[in-house]
């Protein structure tokens, strides 16, 4: 157990919290008691999973594997880190041996095997199975769950949004544009790390963007946003706007401008102004978005509910724009962050298609963005969805990043193995009766090749599904007759991961390509299980050796 991993094969974690001692003390505890009982290098196997899915739903987006990797290829503990647990009053009597041996561990005896990022996955599929000596692969359990838990939560609370907003199969379109979902919760997050993995793993849910832009910086991810109400605020008089020019790039000459001029903008603003008869628009609004346009006119978007949305904001975009499109550019949209987002929606896009008639620009006026973030929550989207609105792009904050609608996912980390022999936990509660034994799972697939079942076998067992012959599945706790089925498809869901000999054994999953796994992941699925209430619960069973040895051993149990 004492050899070295000379380089770790990845880098650091993300947060540099992420070490060995982002752990609870009972590990610590068990890890001495192991090592003095010359109990440490007994061959152990644990599964990560979770017992129910989220949000009341059928399915969840399992995330956070490269988070993991990282995490073992650079598990050790510095010496501070031991001059810290001999201090604590509970450790202070550990022999000095003991210290010793825990600065000199590593994973390089650990196997894991898990799911692939972005998989959809079901209640009591192991996520994760770690192998090796029982010391090292228990002082694993805390940050693993940690590092899979709140990934996997928002990821499935993304990926219900996205579901919520444009369809299973993207078959949702608002004035023939499928709407997008952009990340806005940094500011409500749980924490720093909170924000970050929000912004992360949302965009594997499904989500098109994210507004943490230090997430942009360290993943690559794009990022977007406007401007807030105190923008607006800060602005009182179109005076402060006088002088600011913006060039033409207007190919051909525009009246008395010509390609490549600075004019003034405020000057072509007032023009339609005045032709639209909105002289009663609000003077320090129309201000800020002639200051905004002037800074941004090739990505110019506001926020028109500082004031009154339809009388006074959408009015002096529309005004901006119109100057902006003569000039040669093409604004992008409004944002709603307040009322009845359906209706103002609705009212917004009438104003446009009207403008758009009146100066021919219809095309460009069609094409304009509305975006929605006012408390978005999947309620919400399923609401907006049963009424008509112009909603193109939905801001989600708080009800994203916090996951509001159930706060934890309830992954367990459980030893089912233990020197080659299976082992089980028992309960009077028979959601926590444990499936014992180190598995594999297959995913069955039906004659219309979609997912129909998960299946457990034990590790070993020789008889595993095979495509186009019949097989009998049982469900681990029912004492019902066998469910038989013949797969159209048979895919082995878990792969290894990092191996004591060769480390890490795949690439790191990209997020996009982990995204496009998990969008589709979910239009594979039977559409009765994306149902916004009472959706079909997906079965997942075990093979009839599997079966018998889980009811032997419970039953042994029960009577001991």
């Amino acid at each position: 157990m004492n050899k070295k991993i000379n380089q770790p094969s990845l880098p650091l974690p993300t947060n540099n919290l992420v070490t060995p001692l982002l752990t609870d003390l009972y590990q610590l505890t068990m890890a001495y008691a192991y090592w003095k009982t010359k109990r440490h290098e007994e061959h152990a196997v644990f599964e990560l999973f979770f017992r129910k899915n989220p949000f009341q739903g059928s399915y969840t987006v399992f995330c956070g594997i490269d988070e993991v990797l990282k995490y073992v290829s650079n598990f050790c503990f510095t010496t501070e880190d031991i001059a810290y647990l001999e201090s604590i009053p509970s450790l202070s009597h550990c022999e000095p041996e003991f210290f010793q041996y825990l600065l000199q561990l590593d994973c390089s005896q650990v196997k894991i095997q898990s799911v692939e990022q972005g998989s959809i996955v079901f209640p009591r599929v192991p996520l994760f199975i770690v192998s090796g000596p029982i010391l090292v692969a228990q002082l694993l359990e805390t940050t693993l769950l940690n590092l899979i838990n709140y990934p996997s939560l928002v990821a499935t609370n993304a990926s219900r949004m996205v579901l919520a907003a444009r369809g299973q199969f993207s078959n949702i379109k608002i004035r023939g544009k499928i709407p997008k979902c952009i990340e806005f919760g940094a500011r409500r997050a749980q924490g720093p790390d909170g924000a970050f993995s929000a912004s992360k793993y949302c965009i594997v849910g499904g989500f098109d963007a994210v507004a943490n832009v230090q997430a942009g910086k360290l993943l690559g991810l794009p990022v977007g946003g406007t401007h807030a109400h105190s923008f607006v605020m800060s602005f009182q008089s179109l005076d402060e706007v006088k002088g600011l020019t913006v060039e033409n790039v207007c190919k051909g000459s525009i009246n008395k401008n010509h390609h490549g001029d600075m004019v003034n903008l405020l000057e072509i603003v007032m023009k339609y102004r005045m032709d639209n008869g909105w002289e009663s628009t609000n003077d320090g609004e129309l201000a800020a978005f002639i200051a905004y346009a002037v800074s941004f006119p090739t990505s110019f978007l506001c926020l028109v509910d500082t004031y009154d949305t339809i009388q006074s904001g959408v009015k002096n975009f529309i005004l901006v724009a119109l100057a902006l499109i003569e000039l040669g550019y093409s604004p992008k949209g409004i944002r709603l962050d307040s009322g009845d987002l359906s209706v103002l929606s609705l009212q917004s896009h009438e104003m446009f298609c009207e403008i758009g008639n009146k100066y021919n620009l219809e095309k460009i006026f069609d094409n304009l963005d509305i975006v929605a973030s006012n408390d978005i929550n999947e309620e919400a989207l399923h609401e907006l969805n049963k009424t008509n609105h112009g909603i193109t792009v939905y801001g989600i904050g708080t009800n994203l990043v916090t996951c509001q609608a159930q706060p934890a996912l309830g992954c367990v980390y459980k030893l089912v193995e233990l020197n080659g022999q299976p082992r089980i936990k028992v309960s009077d509660d028979l959601e926590k009766v444990l499936i014992p034994g180190k598995k594999r799972a297959f995913r069955l697939f039906d004659e219309k090749l979609m997912p129909t079942v998960d299946l457990l076998i034990e590790e070993g067992d020789d008889e595993e599904p095979v495509v186009g012959e019949e097989i009998s599945v049982y469900h681990p706790f029912s004492q019902n007759n066998p469910r038989k089925i013949t797969p159209s498809i048979v895919k082995e869901i878990i792969q290894t991961v990092w191996d004591e000999h060769k480390k890490v054994t795949v690439d790191i999953p990209d997020l996009i390509e982990a995204r496009e796994t998990c969008i589709n992941g979910i239009r594979g699925l039977h559409p009765s299980m994306v149902k916004i209430k009472n959706p079909m619960q997906y079965d997942v069973c075990v093979s009839k050796k599997l079966y018998e040895e889980l009811h032997s051993l419970w039953e042994s149990h029960r009577k001991a």
